[in-house]
């Protein structure tokens, strides 16, 4: 009888947990603050008119589009597999961007003869790259962990190096509104470095990040 009670007590003081909407509309709520936070900063930094100029060029326009594609599947699948019972295959989801990216970057480097300047000379710039990409992606990365970790994901790893390649990729693609001159070898590196570095730290912090044990 004592058991009974309890367990009516306890059923008593229990409360309706609010249901989470599915991933794909989450993932979808996040790239639309992206988008509208991207639009904001190239209005206030003078306008696309240096991405317009180099994206005339095809190379340059599978690198911008297939960069964008990236944060959108990274991002699409880290939300997809913060919820349990999901394929891991959703992890695969970016790689094709992704290598997609990387080889127009690379030919890139190729085209300009793997020079450690611009085509015009132009050089200096990929310090301030690499701080973009790093400076830009931490903030947004606080914000999207706070957004996956509602679902308690059980496979934090994958969802942190996805979620985090999702953000960098992001502030990659808003860097090419800035960028004064095709890639070049210490840019791509750079670039590299600077993503490499946002998929580290969030792994590393995953687990408070995602407030998973």
């Amino acid at each position: 009888m004592q058991t009974d009670k309890m367990i009516e007590s306890l059923a008593a003081q229990l409360q309706p947990v609010q249901r989470l909407r599915p991933p794909l509309l989450r993932a979808l709520s996040w790239l639309l603050v992206i988008g509208g936070l991207g639009a904001m900063i190239v209005a206030r930094k003078g306008g696309p008119g240096i991405f317009m100029h180099r994206f005339a060029a095809p190379r340059v326009a599978v690198e911008d589009v297939a960069t964008a594609i990236t944060a959108v599947t990274a991002t699409i699948a880290a939300f997809e597999l913060s919820v349990p019972g999901r394929s891991p295959r959703w992890a695969l989801l970016p790689v094709l961007p992704l290598m997609v990216w990387l080889g127009a970057s690379g030919l890139g480097c190729l085209s300009n003869g793997l020079s450690l300047h611009g085509p015009d000379g132009i050089s200096g710039e990929s310090p301030h790259c690499f701080a973009f990409i790093v400076g830009m992606s931490v903030p947004l990365a606080l914000g999207l962990f706070w957004m996956l970790r509602r679902a308690r994901p059980i496979a934090p790893l994958s969802v942190a190096a996805l979620g985090t390649l999702g953000v960098a990729a992001s502030a990659a693609f808003m860097l090419q509104f800035f960028h004064p001159f095709d890639v070049t070898v210490i840019d791509l590196s750079l670039h590299l470095a600077a993503i490499a570095l946002v998929v580290l730290l969030g792994t590393m912090w995953r687990r408070p990040l995602l407030g998973v044990q």
